[in-house]
């Protein structure tokens, strides 16, 4: 939203590593601080600050757009909607994957629970109703 509304590139991205997570958030502010003080974008964009030296998927898809916008001139903006979409979808795809998984581990002792109270209340004492009228009203 900051690059659409018109900020500049190290504005914006200074903006964003406030709320960003941890590792994303180090990035955005070490490119920021580096651009803003006049360094070469290309390279101010292919330092990676993550503490723990792991490579996130976003990170470095964010990195690689931000450094093709630095050396082509393409905006910035539209790429990184483009990835915030398709982060959010695969986000929404995970969490659908963990509740069908929740529902199919949940379903098993939902039923060794559920059926037991349901024969014993429910099937017993029609089956104990139905035997005693067919043994007390004696040979057909």
């Amino acid at each position: 939203m900051c690059l659409k509304s018109g900020m500049s590139v190290p504005a914006a991205t200074a903006a964003a590593s406030a709320t960003a997570p941890l590792p994303l958030g180090a990035v955005l502010r070490r490119a920021a601080d580096l651009t803003a003080l006049g360094g070469d974008p290309g390279a101010a964009w292919s330092v990676h600050g993550g503490a723990d030296g792991g490579e996130d998927a976003t990170c470095v898809a964010l990195m690689r757009l931000a450094r093709r916008s630095a050396t082509s001139g393409s905006a910035l903006a539209q790429g990184i909607s483009d990835l915030a979409e398709q982060v959010r979808h695969e986000v929404a795809q995970a969490a659908n994957a963990a509740a069908g998984r929740a529902s199919v581990l949940i379903a098993g002792p939902l039923g060794l629970c559920f059926l037991p109270a349901f024969v014993c209340v429910g099937v017993v004492p029609v089956v104990i109703g139905l035997a005693s009228d067919v043994f007390s009203s004696g040979p057909l």
